[in-house]
């Protein structure tokens, strides 16, 4: 009997207030009591469910919205040609030959034939020839050179020294240059392989960002360093846009492939094409 009865229902509540103010508000409450709680679930769930696909709705309406392109806007590479030659200066005169290094020589005679009781020098032996060079006269070197017989041998103890191979270059006499067009195709290059942190682009933060590199003597990019930004995420999108690029032509200094360091300025801008 209990079980099936209902005390929200219309008739208990006339029951309740028989004879009361019903004009009060406690009738008119318990009258709507269900229909308010109903109504206000179904706004409570609307309102969560709205709150938990806010970012799936943002992301739904931006895919319909066409976005504005990007502008980053590089400063030209200026590439500073070599200091023009004087005709009527004359060079220089090339640095005098280095001294030939001292090596270990045997006197070897000039072969000549006579009887054995007029040779008065024998040749040298095999064994000697193995540690020595054959030479006008017997001559104590260092121990560790190379026996050259066709080549020329000297007596002076000084050590010659070499350019360091791994020397770096700020100005040689020809400049690297990039394969593809150039100092035009460098820019041109940066433009597709720059990437503006999202971060920047948010806050409208934009700037000059300095890097410097090192140009190898096979044409590959290392050493990328940005001196300067207006924060890290630029200078960072700088360097991994320069450390994408492809080889370049290297820089000739004597003749020979040289490492060459570069220092190149480019700004990042939010402008329109027009600024």
């Amino acid at each position: 009997m209990f079980g099936k009865l209902d005390i929200f229902k219309r008739q208990w509540t006339d029951v309740i207030f028989r004879g009361r103010n019903k004009e009060y508000g406690a009738y008119e409450l318990r009258n709507t009591n269900a229909k308010t709680t109903n109504l206000a679930l179904i706004i409570g769930s609307a309102v969560f469910i709205f709150i938990i696909s806010l970012n799936t709705i943002i992301n739904a309406i931006e895919g319909f919205i066409p976005k504005a392109p990007e502008k980053v806007k590089l400063t030209d590479i200026k590439l500073l040609p070599p200091p023009p030659v004087d005709p009527a200066k004359k060079p220089p005169p090339p640095p005098p030959e280095p001294p030939k290094p001292k090596v270990t020589q045997v006197k070897f005679p000039p072969p000549v034939v006579k009887p054995d009781n007029e040779v008065k020098e024998n040749p040298p032996t095999v064994k000697e020839l193995q540690t020595a060079d054959p030479g006008q006269k017997d001559q104590k070197g260092d121990p560790n050179a190379d026996i050259n017989i066709d080549g020329p041998v000297g007596n002076s103890d000084t050590k010659v020294t070499e350019a360091d191979p791994n020397q770096i270059f700020i100005s040689v006499e020809k400049e690297p240059s990039f394969k593809n067009g150039g100092a035009a195709g460098f820019n041109a290059f940066l433009q597709k392989a720059i990437k503006f942190p999202a971060v920047d682009r948010e806050n409208g933060t934009q700037g000059k960002v300095i890097v410097t590199f090192v140009v190898e003597k096979d044409g590959s990019l290392t050493d990328v360093k940005a001196l300067r930004g207006p924060d890290q995420s630029m200078m960072d999108a700088a360097v991994q846009a320069i450390q994408q690029s492809p080889r370049w032509n290297p820089g000739i200094q004597n003749g020979r492939p040289c490492r060459v360091q570069f220092t190149i300025p480019f700004s990042f801008s939010l402008a329109d094409s027009d600024n």
